[in-house]
């Protein structure tokens, strides 16, 4: 039988047991149709790239099914009528991957929004604009001249 793995995105509003009720459900359709899952991975409660039906936020479930292509076609079609389920997308892949997903083993702080960058150049810490003689460059050349000048002091 061909190999599939599927992603559904589930509303935030419900909880992490009611998005395993919604997988055992397609799980127990697909076992009844002929099919197995091979792996399934709850990726956890994300935020989505835009919004959908009104939500920013997705709780996000992996299935690696074996089936046939008719169990898999009922299967989307029970996906696409649960009013729970925001999106789904099925692929066929040539074989299923045994140890956890690229995103499961991405550690958490790495999804988080840390350092940003250095902070834009016209502003100074207090968010007044900055001058024309303000810039870096006049700054470095400032700093040079009164080098300079310390040291036509030093020599007199």
């Amino acid at each position: 039988m061909p190999l599939y793995e599927c992603v559904l995105i589930a509303r935030n509003d419900i909880t992490q047991q009611q998005v395993d009720t919604i997988t055992d459900t397609v799980v127990a359709q697909l076992e009844a149709d002929g099919g197995t899952v091979k792996k399934r991975e709850y990726w956890g409660l994300r935020s989505l790239a835009y919004r959908i039906k009104k939500n920013r936020k997705g709780h996000y479930m992996l299935l690696g099914l074996d089936t046939p292509p008719a169990a898999l076609n009922e299967m989307e079609r029970q996906l696409g009528l649960n009013e729970d389920v925001l999106r789904f997308l099925t692929i066929r892949v040539p074989e299923i991957e045994e140890g956890p997903s690229a995103i499961v083993g991405r550690k958490s702080d790495d999804r988080e929004r840390g350092f940003r960058g250095p902070k834009p150049a016209g502003r100074f810490e207090s968010g007044r604009k900055r001058g024309y003689e303000d810039r870096e460059e006049f700054r470095a050349r400032d700093e040079f001249r009164s080098d300079l000048v310390d040291d036509v002091m030093e020599e007199e």
